[in-house]
């Protein structure tokens, strides 16, 4: 790959400091071991207060209509929330709630959580896994959940839990790889005027959908 990987990653924590933000700078810090990658932080504590009570895209603020086109053109998502009530946050889901339907396939996406315990490890695949299956993303097969006993205070003092990223990563290579050359391709081709099977149809036609084969 001759640009950097695009990778957008989005923390559902609603606090600062917060365990989620440093699984997700864990994460980010070993992807940018493994590949070449530009990365860009989105945290729902920054920017949740601006968009909490819109309900329609076209009345959000400039700077969440940014974010939204950053996590919308990615190469590579990471996602976390900590587990609140059972679920990833509110205002997480309300975020992703503004995303085009169209406009994640095929894009690859890392799962995280953060819990007080194991018993909530199953948000990973109870909660996140469908919510991005219904964007028709390619969620990663392995997803990081952390629990307390991973930090001491708000670092990250598990072996083990460092090696499940670095786990999630490897499994996940294989895809990300593959979905960032098929979409090089098919920009390439279209740039050049070549014809590209779809199996994507946009919603809307005069906006941009990633047309996968």
């Amino acid at each position: 790959m001759t640009e950097p990987l695009r990778v957008v990653a989005v923390s559902g924590s609603l606090h600062n400091p917060s365990k989620t933000d440093v699984l997700i700078d864990e994460v980010l810090r070993q992807l940018n071991e493994v590949l070449d990658i530009s990365s860009h932080v989105i945290r729902i504590t920054d920017i949740g207060p601006k968009f909490a009570g819109v309900l329609n895209r076209k009345e959000l603020p400039r700077e969440v209509e940014d974010e939204l086109r950053l996590v919308e053109t990615a190469d590579l998502l990471v996602v976390a929330s900590p587990v609140y009530r059972a679920s990833f946050t509110g205002l997480f889901k309300h975020f992703f709630d503004f995303v085009d339907q169209y406009a994640l396939v095929d894009t690859p996406v890392l799962l995280g959580a953060t819990g007080g315990s194991e018993r909530h490890s199953l948000i990973v695949e109870h909660q996140l896994r469908p919510l991005f299956g219904f964007f028709q993303a390619l969620t990663l097969p392995v997803g990081v959940y952390a629990h307390e006993s991973d930090f001491d205070g708000y670092r990250i003092d598990s072996p083990l839990l460092k090696e499940r990223i670095k786990t999630s990563i490897r499994r996940g290579l294989p895809l990300i790889t593959s979905s960032v050359q098929e979409k090089r391709r098919i920009r390439e081709a279209l740039e050049t005027g070549e014809s590209v099977d779809s199996g994507v149809a946009p919603a809307e036609p005069q906006r941009t959908v990633r047309l996968f084969t």
